[in-house]
């Protein structure tokens, strides 16, 4: 009985392996991951240098791994292992701290933030000193649970003191008393739209412009559901979340100039509801150079934001007294070559950047 129970265990185990084997080698190969929106790794080029210097089989470990079949039902299997059997705090950097998920950003890494201070410096340089200047620092939302949940997390203070330190020609604006975990998606690393009124107030009290009355915006569901990034990289059963937008008719009457494209948008590009990111509905993502034109504004004023994609969900609430307001990411755009597109002549500055890009921030130019 114990033999034959032990034929019929490993003739199990075989007919697994085998399926597995044949849906990883004839089963159809996979360009992206929605799950991690990651792109996954293609099957490597077999010849004889390939296999003779070794790099066959270490490109074929990685594409086998990404293609591997079932493999988000298994990444969840071992998440859901790793953080109700084993306990473990977290996954993949990743923890669940009253119903949102948190990456773990720590420790803090001076040389990253010094390096994103130098590249502002640069811009102070070449293009800003005539300009009045601000610095407004997006806090991560774990700033406000790590505590709480005994997670760590970076040191804020010291992060806001080396910028301030080395770019004494700001001024700062504190918006940490103005979020708290609420702000954010609790599948995602962005703040929701509809909750930046206590922000953008604070933000345009310190440039001296009109803060937006919640009272004047209609605020309007998008269809589809959307699953934040942490959704995928935690591969824990999350529900989605619905994304709102905050609509006017001031709003719609904006045009947004796209430098790369050379087109004319709106502020909320609906073309983008098919995005692999939803988020990417806000000035249709991530673009190296807009400038939002507002033909209802109170004055001839015009704002420049340099920002990572935090600005792009807040930009919308600063538009009512600017005429323009341009938004720069120079993560994706030279400094050197932005007069070629801008005239700088003393418009108002806001330099607004995330702690997850200061804190890794070797993508900015």
């Amino acid at each position: 009985m114990k033999k034959h129970l032990r034929t019929v265990c490993m003739s199990c185990v075989v007919l697994l392996w085998a399926t597995l084997t044949a849906a990883a080698w004839f089963g159809p190969v996979k360009a992206v991951s929605e799950a991690e929106r990651r792109p996954l790794k293609q099957a490597p080029e077999l010849s004889a240098d390939t296999l003779l210097d070794g790099k066959f089989m270490a490109e074929f470990e990685d594409y086998s791994l990404d293609q591997f079949p079932l493999r988000d039902s298994f990444r969840k299997i071992k998440s859901l292992f790793h953080f109700y059997c084993l306990r473990q705090s977290d996954n993949n950097d990743i923890y669940i701290a009253d119903g949102y998920a948190v990456k773990q950003e720590y420790p803090l890494n001076p040389e990253s933030v010094y390096h994103a201070a130098d590249r502002f410096q640069a811009l102070y340089d070449k293009y800003l000193q005539d300009s009045k200047i601000y610095l407004a620092i997006v806090p991560d939302k774990g700033q406000y649970l790590a505590e709480e949940s005994d997670h760590l997390s970076l040191h804020f203070g010291k992060l806001n003191t080396i910028l301030l330190n080395e770019m004494p020609w700001v001024q700062p604006i504190d918006l940490y008393a103005a979020l708290d975990y609420t702000d954010y998606y609790r599948t995602d690393i962005h703040w929701r739209q509809e909750n930046l009124f206590e922000a953008a107030s604070v933000i345009c009290e310190a440039l001296g412009v009109s803060a937006p009355d919640p009272a004047d915006y209609t605020v309007t569901p998008l269809e589809r559901p959307f699953y934040g990034v942490y959704y995928g990289q935690a591969a824990l059963p999350m529900e989605p979340e619905t994304m709102y937008i905050l609509e006017n008719e001031r709003l719609r009457n904006c045009r947004v100039y796209d430098y790369e494209s050379g087109k004319y948008t709106d502020i909320y590009n609906m073309d983008k509801l098919t995005s692999r990111d939803l988020y990417d509905v806000f000035l249709s993502g991530p673009r190296s150079l807009l400038t939002i034109e507002n033909p209802d504004a109170a004055s001839n004023r015009e704002l420049i934001v340099f920002r990572d994609s935090f600005g792009s969900s807040l930009a919308p609430l600063l538009v009512q007294d600017y005429a323009k307001v341009t938004l720069v990411d120079i993560r994706y755009i030279q400094i050197d070559v932005l007069d070629r597109f801008l005239e700088f002549h003393g418009q108002d500055v806001l330099f607004l950047y995330s702690v997850s890009v200061l804190n890794n921030s070797q993508a900015i130019k």
